[in-house]
């Protein structure tokens, strides 16, 4: 049989999870789960790993490679995908690639010519986003990761933009009665975060030959107004 060699990408940065199994030498998306989960990644993350992995009939030594999603987001969850993603790096001696979440967020959105802001629940009424867009050159972040509330969002823009990532009915709702028709808001599908996004990232890192020290890889947290990553 011939030998079949994946890329493993891990998201539990928030109630959002994912998994996903890139297969680089067909460029394919071999399988793919999200859930949401209510703070129960420690029981639910190893038992969907090893179904996803079964069902396509491979096993750890086919890995080649992981993504795992570095935050910000919940501290436990980042710790326990973290933690997952080391030990197998560590462990059968392959690269991992560590994404910041916003840009596994926005991700799908590359394609349009609106800034983009993405976002991510931070508990207590807070958010974590970020602002994309081409400008004059490639497609980049334009600055750095926020702590911040949807209200002080409004605030920030000033011009046309995509809002994605996750927001409640209420939330899209307030941001259209402040900003009205200068925004568009992305629906709940198109907001998902997919893990097969940050597989794709990963592996583009990968490829170029560009790999983060397991050992010493860690999450990104944010507890000012705003924080460099």
């Amino acid at each position: 049989m011939k030998e079949r060699r994946c890329f493993l990408a891990i998201d539990t940065a928030t109630r959002t999870a994912g998994l996903a199994l890139y297969e680089p030498a067909t460029g394919r998306i071999l399988g793919e789960e999200m859930w949401y989960t209510v703070n129960n990644h420690t029981v639910e993350l190893m038992p969907r790993l090893v179904r996803l992995m079964d069902q396509h009939h491979l096993s750890p030594a086919d890995l080649e490679g992981l993504a795992v999603s570095l935050g910000p987001g919940s501290f436990t969850g980042l710790r326990i995908g973290l933690g997952m993603a080391k030990g197998l790096a560590l462990a059968r001696k392959i690269p991992l690639v560590g994404i910041p979440t916003l840009d596994v967020v926005a991700q799908p959105h590359k394609a349009q010519r609106l800034p983009i802001w993405a976002v991510l629940k931070a508990g207590r009424g807070r958010i974590c986003v970020a602002h994309y867009q081409h400008g004059h050159g490639p497609w980049r972040r334009q600055d750095d990761y926020q702590l911040t509330t949807f209200e002080a969002l409004c605030q920030q823009i000033k011009e046309p933009a995509l809002i994605c990532g996750e927001m409640e009915a209420a939330d899209a709702e307030l941001m259209r009665q402040h900003l009205g028709l200068i925004i568009t808001i992305a629906s709940p599908a198109a907001s998902l975060r997919r893990a097969a996004y940050l597989a794709e990232l990963g592996w583009d890192r990968l490829a170029q030959g560009d790999a983060d020290d397991a050992a010493s890889l860690s999450p990104i947290y944010l507890h000012d107004p705003k924080v460099h990553a």
